[in-house]
C-alpha cells in the first residue's frame, strides 16, 4: 500500500468538512449565491446545506468534495479556502498525488 493511499484513507475528514461548513456563508457571499443555488449545484437540498452551515448536521464527505471542486475552480474563492484552513497544503498534496488506479485494487 503506497503512502499516498494510506494518507488519503486516514485523513481527518471531519476536520476538513467542519472547516468547510463553518465557512460556507463567507464562501457563498464571495460568489454572490444563495444556499439554494449552491445546494442545487451539488445536488442536495437547501435544508441539508443550511443544517451543515449552522452545525446541526455534519457535512458529508462527498458534499465536501463537491463544494471543494466548485470553490477551487473560482479565482475569488480559491485564496479564501487556504486562508480559512479549508484547503490546506496537506489536502492539496494528497489530491494531487493520489494514484486512482491503486485505489481500484
Amino acid at each position: 500500500m503506497g503512502q499516498s493511499r494510506q494518507s488519503l484513507l486516514s485523513i481527518d475528514r471531519k476536520k476538513y468538512a467542519t472547516a468547510m461548513a463553518e465557512n460556507l456563508p463567507v464562501l457563498r457571499a464571495k460568489l454572490g449565491i444563495s444556499q439554494g443555488e449552491l445546494a442545487d449545484m451539488i445536488g442536495i437540498t437547501r435544508q441539508t446545506l443550511s443544517s451543515a452551515e449552522c452545525g446541526s448536521r455534519e457535512l458529508a464527505w462527498n458534499n465536501f468534495i463537491s463544494l471543494l471542486y466548485i470553490f477551487t475552480q473560482n479565482e475569488a474563492t480559491l485564496p479564501l479556502l487556504t486562508a480559512l484552513g479549508v484547503y490546506t497544503p496537506e489536502l492539496d498534496s494528497l489530491f494531487r498525488k493520489t494514484d486512482l488506479n491503486r485505489l481500484k485494487k
